[in-house]
């Protein structure tokens, strides 16, 4: 069946094009919104990685997961979006910080799932998208970098400071909350 529907897709059917976005637009689009600073960018970013989808669809190989291959070229077309706003990112030097508290998994828990993206959704681009690819995909630093031309070790600071960043802002809603 995932053959015969890809290949209606590759014949430009309409029907089966609607279906397939259908079918994997609200999962793209939650991954879109972790990575996009507002819900306007996340819909740019969804739209931009479907064309690319139907345009690359010939390139599918029947090969593995069609969805972890959508999954995969949202993830891209959300690089690539930034891409050119990460220049400076190899310029930060690398700083180590522990940020690893047991009381830190309580304030989280606590959260709600949308208090948390709107969190991370407000870290600087660089620290954004490193926190998502290792964090939420489970990208390792040597990946990262290759996607983003950065250094792994500037991937590994990025993370750091975002989640020093997140952990600031996680103590501040707690405080005003109480």
């Amino acid at each position: 069946m995932k053959k015969d529907f890809i290949k209606e897709c590759l014949n430009n059917d309409a029907k089966a094009q609607e279906k397939l976005y259908r079918l994997f637009a609200p999962k793209m689009y939650g991954i879109c919104l972790r990575f996009a600073k507002n819900r306007m960018e996340a819909e740019d970013i969804l739209q931009d990685g479907f064309i690319k989808i139907f345009t690359n669809l010939k390139y599918f190989r029947n090969e593995g997961s069609f969805e972890g291959w959508i999954r995969r070229t949202i993830i891209n077309t959300a690089i690539n979006h930034y891409k050119k706003n990460l220049r400076d990112l190899n310029k930060i030097a690398i700083e180590h910080i522990n940020i690893t508290d047991k009381t830190d998994d309580d304030i989280i828990s606590k959260l709600s799932v949308d208090e948390l993206i709107e969190l991370i959704n407000e870290l600087p681009d660089g620290y954004r998208i490193v926190f998502n690819l290792n964090v939420i995909e489970g990208y390792t630093h040597k990946e990262i970098g290759k996607m983003l031309n950065i250094s792994e070790n500037t991937s590994k600071s990025q993370l750091s400071r975002a989640k020093h960043n997140l952990k600031k802002k996680i103590i501040k809603l707690k405080i005003r909350s109480n």
